[in-house]
């Protein structure tokens, strides 16, 4: 346990100073604490399962992360470190709990994993094409309804204006922090299996897209009645706010309705 802290108080330190000081990366702070938070609430429940671990599997393991952690903080790949940090701190819990206690634990810390914001070129190359979504489907939406608009990649033009769909508009910043958050709500709520949550992740996809979509419609139409210096100062933040609340209530309204079919399903049975 020692030694887990040696490797993850730098680490921490070295997220708190950069990934987690950007838009991705805000929530790192919450998810670490919470995550923390959910481990130490089920241990009780993993030390009911325990089962014995595996020396070979354990030493495999504890190489395997060490090489990973070593690398990331060699080279200075911080999302790699941090990623090699959470394995080995997997490995001191199945260790101590073995494969049966680790299964308990296998959802607090699929979220302990958002903590660590993924590489720049990573967020880059899965952003590009979203961006380009976005941007095709608001002037689409806009020359449908008469607006003078029309669009070149991730660039907007309407009126006098010219918006570009910048990375915090383009749905990832949401799809991190609803998959972040919609994990830590099927848990505490329901103790639901990953088969449960893996279906309501799959869904945060589209309404990220969704509420983006409608952040950077609004924003658009901001810019060309009210003007540049309206859409770009607080209603710009307020709009990013607002929207999220929305996507985050959408995943709770799907999983209400999911949960009524579970149980009419259950009580048909």
């Amino acid at each position: 346990m020692a030694g887990l802290l040696v490797l993850a108080i730098p680490t921490v330190m070295a997220l708190a100073r950069s990934s987690w000081s950007g838009d991705l990366g805000s929530h790192g702070p919450l998810v670490l604490a919470t995550g923390l938070w959910l481990l130490w609430h089920c241990r009780d429940e993993m030390c009911a399962r325990r089962t014995p671990a595996r020396n070979r599997l354990l030493a495999a393991f504890l190489v395997t992360t060490l090489a990973i952690y070593l690398v990331g903080q060699i080279f200075d790949f911080l999302s790699v470190q941090g990623w090699g940090m959470l394995g080995v701190g997997t490995v001191v819990l199945y260790r101590i709990y073995g494969s049966g206690g680790l299964r308990v634990a296998a959802l607090p810390l699929a979220y302990l994993a958002f903590a660590v914001p993924p590489p720049g070129w990573i967020i880059d190359y899965l952003t590009f094409p979203l961006q380009q979504a976005i941007s095709q489907a608001v002037a689409m939406i806009l020359a449908a309804i008469g607006y003078p608009v029309a669009h070149q990649g991730v660039a907007i033009f309407i009126g006098t204006y010219q918006l570009m769909v910048e990375n915090a508009c383009s749905g990832m910043n949401s799809i991190v922090g609803l998959t972040a958050l919609t994990i830590f709500y099927i848990y505490t709520l329901h103790r639901a299996s990953w088969r449960y949550a893996l279906v309501l992740v799959f869904m945060i996809v589209p309404i990220a897209m969704l509420v983006n979509l409608l952040r950077v419609l609004g924003l658009v139409l901001l810019t060309y009645h009210q003007g540049d210096a309206t859409a770009q100062g607080f209603m710009h933040l307020t709009t990013g706010i607002i929207l999220f609340a929305c996507g985050l209530g959408l995943i709770f309204l799907i999983d209400k309705v999911f949960q009524r079919v579970i149980k009419r399903q259950e009580g048909g049975t």
